[in-house]
């Protein structure tokens, strides 16, 4: 006997790095707010990383900005520190300053 799809069963697809959204989808974009919110930053900090080209690739679609999930997941873990100095770029920073 084979079973229906399991979106027909009331289940939630499997694909990795996917979020269960409001309406039980699998949530694979963000909008700025959305993302905003998971950064704790203010969406017009947004707005302008896109205008200086910074922060994670993102999508334009019919007038709307949207970021893909596994680019959000791929800027986090290229910005990911293991301490919380990096003294290389401090160092750096530091003599540039003067």
């Amino acid at each position: 006997m084979s079973h229906p799809p399991s979106h027909q069963r009331g289940e939630l697809p499997s694909k990795p790095g996917a979020l269960p959204g409001p309406s039980g989808k699998c949530l694979r974009h963000l909008n700025q707010v959305q993302l905003a919110g998971r950064w704790n930053i203010s969406p017009r900090t947004l707005e302008r990383w896109r205008w200086i080209g910074e922060g994670p690739a993102y999508l334009k679609i019919g007038g709307r900005v949207v970021y893909r999930l596994e680019d959000v997941e791929r800027y986090e873990a290229e910005h990911l520190r293991g301490e919380t100095t990096d003294t290389a770029a401090m160092g750096a920073r530091g003599s540039a300053d003067r």
